[in-house]
């Protein structure tokens, strides 16, 4: 049907255009004709206008065109006027259809009609409705705002009244006294726990008021009465109770440790004095301060009486010195001299003292030691005497830092307050007995011991004695330097004849010197010090100046050697068995004892083999000069080395080795020594059978009795001594 339709307008279209050209053609413009003398005002569809636009027309042509049913009857020739008509009719026909059924339908349409005349009618009822609930919920929201301002002023009201009582809530906690409190603090022993946790709760209540005065709180009025009178009551029961156990200290024979211990464990009662009653507190330490310093002063002082009882009777004395001759007399009236002066200066055992296990063993009890008729050196009693004191004065000071709550300087003061008289007396007994010592390896150990206590005590944390270590060192240090000069100046003025009869043995000075400087490099190599090592520069060098002076007393050069070698080999062996073997005075002596062994070598080789020496020395010049046509005039001569030497050098050899053997007292020296003096025997024949070969001397007759340097190393080796 739409296509029909479409068909039909579209021939329509064509049609009225072709009759509108007729028209125009047949008839002519119709210009001035009657009741047209006005044109007719079409507007938009003025098709004889000039701005008539046709390009929509053909547009609109062109698509109907393109129908299918258009191109068919384009294509089979119909006439388009006539097939017009037809769908004229046929549209017509459809059309009165149409009414029929639409009359036939009439009932059903005026029923549909009425129905949505009532829809209408419903729908306009739901629209009020809606809008009366639209109003209706319009006026709910603005309630909903209502209520939730409301409802957030509310929220902050709750929320300000929960901080006023939070607020108001720790007032009137930390200001009511409850009766807990009270029973406890005037009830309760101050030794029960619950004295010192409802004090606790009181020192609490009590900053609370100071705080809430200082704001201007009026409620603190209230209750400031009641915290007085309990703070009154706790104060003096607290003093009470802290004055008892510092008394106690003042008991004779008493473990001050136990009410140390007691008062460490209600260290809160001075905390709460320091906050509520200074002046009870400072009545407190300075009454603790007075009694404990009074007894470590009389602790030490009796403990050191006593212990200076046990130090050996035999000290060193000013005389006692290394350059003095064991042949030296004393007046008549002086003590008895040391059995050995050369015990002083031997370390032995004394060097233990220093050692980690005895450095900190218990110390000496003077007491038992008496019974046991036990005696111990200085350095000993030095050692017991300062680890008791370093000790005690440890816990003392870190007591003080827990119970009275002190640090850094405060702490500091309040520890000398306590041990000042007792440090000070220890450092006027240490300096009165310097005065009189002349034992530098006592004084050394306990400059050493002082070392290692000061690094304990730096370990401990406890830096109050460090003015005391460096006061102790300051003494002696000192008196150490003073008595290392005495020695080197006794060895400086030694004067050989004054020392009696000598021999080419170690000397018992050099013997002194061995043992002194090994046993204080021992000493050093733990803490090394400079100085030390300078002084025992000094005095190396004067007790090798007094070698030389004694060896000078010699009359031949044979025996200077010997004495020479015999003393450098003693402190040579002295030294490396306590000392390092790198130290400065090994390499020194090692170097001496080389130079003067090689000296002794020759000089031992001279007698016997003096001339074969000779020889080969000019010769091998001359050789080296280019002068070797000069030995054809020494053929007698070599022929009388050679013969004489065959003849000769295992007597020789024989009383060289007895000779040394008999000269050195070290046998492992001599044993040395020989082997170095045959070695340096074949050395020179094996040049001398050099120079032999040389043109000029080749065809000498007696090379015949040359002996074969394999033979005489053979029968040489019979010689060397074993042990």
């Amino acid at each position: 049907m739409a296509a029909a339709a479409t068909m039909a307008a579209a021939a329509r279209e064509l049609v009225l255009r072709a009759g509108a050209s007729d028209m125009e053609e047949e008839e002519g413009p119709l210009e001035g004709g009657p009741g047209l003398q006005e044109p007719l005002q079409l507007g938009e569809l003025d098709i004889t206008s000039d701005e008539f636009i046709l390009d929509e027309v053909d547009v609109h042509i062109q698509a109907n065109l393109e129908d299918e049913l258009v191109k068919e009857a384009l294509k089979t020739g119909v006439d388009l006027r006539h097939y017009s008509k037809q769908v004229e009719l046929e549209l017509q026909q459809i059309e009165q259809k149409s009414i029929r059924d639409y009359i036939q339908e009439s009932e059903n349409i005026a029923s549909l009609h009425n129905q949505i005349t009532a829809c209408d009618a419903v729908l306009e009822r739901m629209e009020q409705m809606l809008g009366a609930f639209q109003s209706d919920l319009s006026s709910i929201s603005s309630e909903i705002r209502t209520l939730q301002e409301q409802s957030g002023a509310m929220n902050i009201r709750l929320r300000n009244r929960q901080a006023v009582r939070g607020k108001l809530g720790e007032l009137v906690d930390g200001l009511v006294v409850p009766s807990a409190l009270v029973t406890a603090i005037l009830e309760a022993p101050v030794t029960e726990p619950r004295f010192l946790e409802q004090l606790q709760e009181l020192d609490a209540k009590a900053a609370a008021v100071r705080e809430q005065e200082a704001r201007g709180t009026a409620a603190c009025a209230d209750v400031r009465g009641v915290l007085d009178r309990l703070r009154i009551k706790a104060v003096t029961k607290i003093r009470e109770f802290i004055l008892q156990k510092i008394y106690s200290f003042r008991k004779p024979m008493t473990n001050y440790q136990i009410p140390q211990t007691a008062l460490l464990k209600y260290r809160f009662f001075y905390q709460f004095l320091l906050g509520n009653e200074r002046a009870t507190a400072k009545e407190i330490r300075d009454e603790y301060v007075e009694t404990l310093s009074k007894m470590y002063l009389s602790y030490y002082r009796s403990y050191l009486g006593r212990l200076m009882k046990v130090q050996y009777e035999e000290v060193a004395e000013k005389d006692d010195l290394m350059g003095v001759e064991d042949t030296a007399k004393k007046g008549f009236f002086s003590k008895p001299s040391l059995r050995s002066r050369n015990t002083i200066f031997t370390l032995g055992t004394r060097g233990s003292v220093i050692s980690p296990t005895e450095l900190e063993a218990p110390i000496l009890v003077p007491h038992t030691a008496q019974r046991g008729e036990q005696r111990y050196p200085f350095e000993a009693l030095f050692r017991s005497q300062h680890y008791a004191l370093l000790d005690n004065s440890c816990r003392e000071y870190l007591f003080i830092c827990e119970f009275f709550v002190v640090s850094g300087s405060a702490a500091h003061d309040l520890f000398h307050a306590v041990m000042g008289r007792t440090l000070s007396m220890t450092l006027k007994h240490l300096e009165s007995y310097l005065t009189d010592c002349y034992d530098a390896i006592a004084v050394f150990l306990c400059i050493h011991i002082v070392l290692r206590f000061r690094n304990i005590a730096a370990k401990r944390d406890v830096p109050a004695l460090d003015r005391y270590w460096e006061q102790v060192l300051t003494l002696l240090w000192p008196r150490f330097e003073l008595i290392l000069e005495m020695n080197v100046q006794s060895v400086r003025s030694t004067d050989p004849q004054r020392l009696g009869g000598l021999d080419t043995r170690p000397h018992y000075i050099t013997r002194r010197y061995a043992e002194f400087s090994s046993a204080l490099v021992s000493i050093n190599q733990t803490i090394p010090n400079e100085r030390t090592m300078q002084l025992l520069g000094q005095l190396q060098v004067e007790v090798e100046n007094f070698v030389l002076r004694v060896a000078a007393e010699f009359s031949s050069r044979k025996e200077q050697l010997v004495f020479l070698i015999n003393n450098y080999d003693m402190m040579l062996g002295v030294l490396m068995e306590r000392a390092a073997d790198d130290s400065k005075e090994v390499e020194s002596f090692q170097q001496l004892l080389n130079a003067r062994t090689q000296e002794f070598i020759e000089e031992l080789l001279s007698p016997p083999f003096g001339g074969l020496v000779a020889f080969v020395k000019e010769a091998e010049a001359l050789i080296e000069r280019g002068q070797a046509e000069r030995l054809r005039g020494e053929e007698a001569r070599v022929t009388q080395l050679i013969r004489g030497f065959g003849s000769s050098w295992k007597s020789s050899v024989e009383s060289l080795s007895q000779d040394v053997m008999r000269s050195f007292t070290n046998f492992k020296n001599g044993t040395s020594i020989i082997q170095g003096a045959l070695t340096q025997l074949i050395q020179l024949y094996h040049r001398f059978h050099r120079v032999l070969s040389q043109p000029q001397l080749r065809a000498l007759p007696a090379r015949a009795e040359l002996i074969n340097i394999h033979h005489l190393m053979v029968e040489l080796k019979k010689h060397k001594p074993n042990f």
